[in-house]
């Protein structure tokens, strides 16, 4: 019986309670569960909150309740759990009034807030990704800003991992981009995604062992002169003392990148690209929680700098081109070229120089971007073609090649990302057209890789929406090429499908909005890769650059492909993030059972 007093409800009689062992209270709240046991009352919530399997049909033994479902114990007095997988049961209060059983309608916990905080940082401690969901979950629900269950995820991730910045702290700082473009509904599945892949990168890792600033202050050319030899010798420990004091001594967010950069970029596209990729995250991420926390993230790069191999010490690099050594050569002329240069008013060749970067002779494509510095190019111009060049070997990937291929393409594209949106940083405090002066070797690096992917677009794949592909046989409106889209993802070798809707949408001139947040929409419902979180959002970067326009419109065919290569997956990320959505709403997921 459910007839409330204030926010109390009568469960029934206490002889009715003590006959039968416990009562299931229905009403407009949460079902709740009141048991007699060693002559006292409980009131719980009956919904385990593992997987929301009623509690009642459980058993109690020794104060220990257990769900028989997954065979998750609770305390009866407190709900606490034995089984940290489990989550904890919410209780409510009980009171007895003359033989009458009552019992709060709600479950107390005190600031909703804080108490799904502490829980994210238990989920987090040991990488429970049920937990992960429902505190992200209930953090957003309590009014808590996306970008602070962000921050706690991203200082957890830097400080519980001694080897550094890694795949979980890029997905993160990836989706944590995203957040602006995604509807409501999205960024729960961006952050939860994001924290759970932290969870996982620090679970079984040493916490970071901190290391203090050196108690002088050098010069930034002297600092960057040990940086870059102590990046060369490998020695974390004295690397990661330099950058500290670099920032100890205020440099601002552009000289520290630009720091990173020139230590990183002294090898050739490094780890794959991977080294400058994870720099300019840990700068997008300070974007994101506030540069106030440079000390704890920036030096989570180091390690992983300076332990990088370079592409220098691969066959492929040196024969038959030696193209470190053409590197070296081009970088020297383009320092010369840069100082002798005058900018005019605006040099917007970006995307013929995306084509001379696509050529399959390497001297030429050097060639290419000396002539662009003498008509005016900046280092972030470079970077901003080299990006659009990237994107097309993805756009235009044969899907005769195979199907680890794509990673060769994807590599290539984050690195060119990330050297621009460095290039941009840095360039934005040291002048604009001799910013990133030192770093635009990087550009250089990423041209190579490049070319050396050449082999992909052999032959290349023809880019929908261009004259004689018809596209007319797709849906015109929005919602159906958006329900077509996500079909196609829902099955596989639907690659140049996928591309094909893309085009159709925007070429009938549909809002690019929409079609980012369906292509957010297909990645955080599968179970997807480190590589796919960085394809899209390199992609929707670069988008921002080109606008609706048909070089955006081939980034965003290019992000469609290779989602559509990788999809679908189980998803049973998604099913866990539904279940706590669910659970977190009120809803009786086995009410039929």
């Amino acid at each position: 019986m459910d007839t409330p007093t204030s926010d109390f409800v009568r469960a029934g009689s206490l002889a009715e309670l003590q006959a039968k062992g416990r009562l299931v209270v229905h009403g407009r709240h949460p079902p709740i569960l009141v048991i007699h046991d060693g002559g006292h009352v409980f009131a719980l919530d009956n919904r385990c909150p593992h997987m929301g399997f009623p509690l009642d049909r459980g058993s109690v033994e020794d104060g220990i309740l257990t769900c028989h479902w997954h065979h998750a114990r609770f305390d009866l007095a407190s709900g606490c759990t034995f089984d940290l997988w489990a989550d904890d049961v919410p209780t409510c209060a009980v009171e007895l009034r003359e033989g009458e059983v009552w019992v709060r309608s709600s479950f107390g916990r005190g600031d909703p807030s804080q108490h799904w905080r502490r829980r994210l940082d238990d989920g987090l401690a040991h990488n429970l990704g049920l937990i992960v969901a429902k505190a992200v979950r209930g953090q957003l629900a309590a009014g808590r800003p996306a970008r602070d269950v962000l921050r706690q995820a991203a200082l957890f991730a830097v400080q519980n991992r001694d080897g550094g910045w890694g795949v979980g702290a890029t997905i993160l700082t990836a989706l944590g981009n995203l957040v602006p473009v995604l509807p409501e509904e999205e960024i729960y599945l961006a952050l939860f995604h994001g924290a759970r892949r932290v969870a996982a990168d620090c679970d079984g890792e040493a916490p970071r062992r901190e290391r203090a600033p050196l108690a002088s202050r050098p010069d930034p050319a002297t600092l960057e002169r040990w940086l870059r030899h102590w990046t060369a010798v490998r020695h974390r420990e004295a690397a990661e003392r330099t950058l500290l004091t670099a920032i100890a001594s205020g440099a601002s967010p552009a000289a520290l990148a630009g720091l990173l950069l020139a230590a990183a970029t002294d090898r050739a596209f490094a780890d794959g690209g991977h080294s400058v990729d994870f720099i300019n995250k840990a700068c997008e991420c300070l974007d994101l929680i506030g540069w106030e926390h440079a000390s704890a993230v920036l030096p989570s790069v180091v390690g992983q700098m300076v332990a990088a191999r370079g592409a220098e010490e691969t066959t492929a690099w040196r024969h038959p081109v030696d193209l470190v050594r053409l590197c070296e050569a081009s970088a020297a002329e383009l320092r010369a070229l840069f100082a002798a240069a005058r900018r005019p008013q605006a040099w917007s060749d970006h995307a013929q120089l995306a084509a001379a970067l696509l050529g399959d002779d390497a001297r030429a494509i050097m060639e290419a971007l000396g002539a662009a510095v003498v008509a005016g190019a900046s280092p972030a111009d470079l970077g901003r073609s080299l990006a659009y060049a990237a994107a097309l070997r993805v756009a235009r990937f044969g899907t005769a090649n195979e199907h680890a291929d794509w990673e060769t393409a994807l590599h290539a594209f984050t690195y060119a990302n990330a050297m621009h949106q460095a290039l941009k940083r840095i360039g934005s405090e040291e002048g604009g057209h001799a910013g990133g002066i030192d770093a635009v070797r990087g550009v250089l690096h990423g041209a190579m890789a490049l070319y050396l992917a050449r082999y992909l677009n052999v032959p290349p794949a023809r880019l929908p929406g261009e004259p004689g592909c018809r596209l007319d046989d797709l849906p015109d409106a929005v919602e159906d090429i958006r329900a077509a889209l996500l079909d196609a993802f829902d099955r596989q070798r639907q690659v140049d499908q996928a591309g094909r809707l893309v085009a159709r949408h925007l070429t009938l001139g549909h809002p690019p909005d929409a079609l980012i947040a369906t292509l957010a929409q297909g990645l955080l419902r599968e179970d997807a890769g480190f590589h796919a979180y960085q394809m899209l959002e390199a992609g929707v970067r670069q988008f921002g650059e080109w606008g609706d326009t048909a070089q955006g419109r081939h980034v965003l065919i290019a992000i469609a492909r290779y989602l559509a290569a990788h999809s679908p997956t189980e998803r049973a990320m998604f099913q866990t993030a539904d279940i706590a959505r669910r659970l977190l709403r009120g809803d009786e997921l086995h009410h039929e059972t």
